[in-house]
């Protein structure tokens, strides 16, 4: 049992410190999440909306120092308690998505290892299993350094966190597990590669036959039914392969320009996915930067979610005289952690993003 708590220790510290890490690395993805879950449909906890990067960063720095204090074996009773609450508290969260369909990824380990609602289950199905290993033998949890300097230890830890959290809510990540990572080449991936499963669907097909109403399954074929038809439902089997990129787009009156504004040698993308919700200050820190892009012959776009006629009234109020194409949110928020936020494209290829506290960084 000795060896079997050691393992679990270090096994369970490690994880906690990995996963508390990569979200730390990017809160406001995680944030993004909680929202997810908070929303309608999901847990119904709406209210919490407005207060979801508070708790994420709140989250993760007290996951991540959970692990420390489980390795170096500060206040064995209070991190067991911990460790088990948590751990049950994210197992139920993980089964109920999964069973019910609710959040297709619990965002354990934000972008860096997307996991599936089921994987995310067994995941915490074998952590309650080292935990309560660990909470029912607390003997074994003993500090591999002297008892004065462990609270110093997570003091210091804990400092650094809230440092690291700061810097990339004012930056950007450290590290981009994203698709939309700098040396992207946007067109390659949003490409099928021969040969790529595509998605398997199972049809659900109602029909009237002599006045009994019948079903009929197919693979997407209408099946040779002398009867009269009243609906169908679709059920996703298979998703198939689905490319690193699937979901961007630069529409403007309806009309889809990516294939166009992907083959330009100087593209600068303004990105801000809410203008309602975006950081004001932040298009006054980047006009030097469009000013630059332009004496050096950028085509400068804008890229946002809103509408036209929020899109209007903003570029208005902000003397701007670029053009805005419109993309679906979720894409935005991806693409870059800042809102606004500049994104430079070369021949299809990310190049450079800065968030707009770096703005002063810009270069061609």
């Amino acid at each position: 049992m000795k060896y079997i708590a050691g393992f679990s220790r270090i096994f369970v510290g490690v994880l906690f410190i990995f996963s508390g890490f990569v979200k730390l690395n990017d809160p406001i993805g995680f944030s993004y999440k909680l929202e997810e879950y908070f929303g309608e449909g999901v847990l119904n906890l709406e209210f919490l909306v407005p207060y979801a990067l508070v708790l994420a960063i709140f989250i993760v720095i007290y996951e991540l120092l959970l692990g420390v204090s489980l390795l170096i074996g500060y206040a064995p009773k209070f991190t067991r308690w911990s460790l088990l609450l948590m751990i049950l508290f994210f197992t139920f969260l993980t089964f109920y998505s999964a069973y019910f369909n609710k959040v297709t990824d619990c965002g354990c380990f934000g972008d860096a290892i997307p996991l599936t609602p089921w994987q995310s289950f067994i995941k915490d199905v074998i952590l309650l299993i080292l935990i309560l290993i660990l909470f029912f033998n607390e003997k074994y949890l003993k500090p591999i350094f002297a008892k004065a300097s462990l609270k110093w230890i997570v003091f210091v830890m804990a400092i650094g966190c809230l440092y690291f959290a700061y810097h990339v809510l004012m930056h950007l990540p450290a590290i981009d597990f994203r698709a939309y990572k700098i040396g992207t080449h946007i067109p390659t991936a949003m490409t099928y590669p021969e040969g790529a499963q595509e998605a398997v669907y199972e049809y659900e097909w109602t029909f009237e036959v002599d006045g009994e109403k019948q079903t009929y399954f197919t693979n997407g074929s209408y099946p040779d039914v002398a009867g009269e038809f009243i609906g169908v439902n679709t059920k996703l089997i298979d998703e198939g392969y689905t490319p690193p990129i699937h979901d961007f787009s630069l529409m403007k009156n309806g009309q889809n320009y990516t294939d166009e504004l992907m083959q330009e040698d100087k593209l600068l993308m303004v990105v801000a996915y809410n203008l309602s919700k975006t950081e004001t200050e932040g298009w006054t820190e980047i006009k030097s930067a469009v000013e630059k892009a332009s004496q050096e012959n950028f085509k400068i776009i804008g890229l946002t979610a809103s509408g036209e006629e929020a899109i209007s009234k903003f570029k208005g109020n902000f003397n701007l005289d670029f053009e805005f194409y419109f993309a679906d949110e979720t894409a935005i928020k991806t693409i870059i952690r800042a809102n606004p936020g500049l994104v430079v494209i070369k021949k299809g290829t990310i190049t450079n993003k800065l968030h707009w506290n770096d703005s002063d960084e810009f270069q061609n």
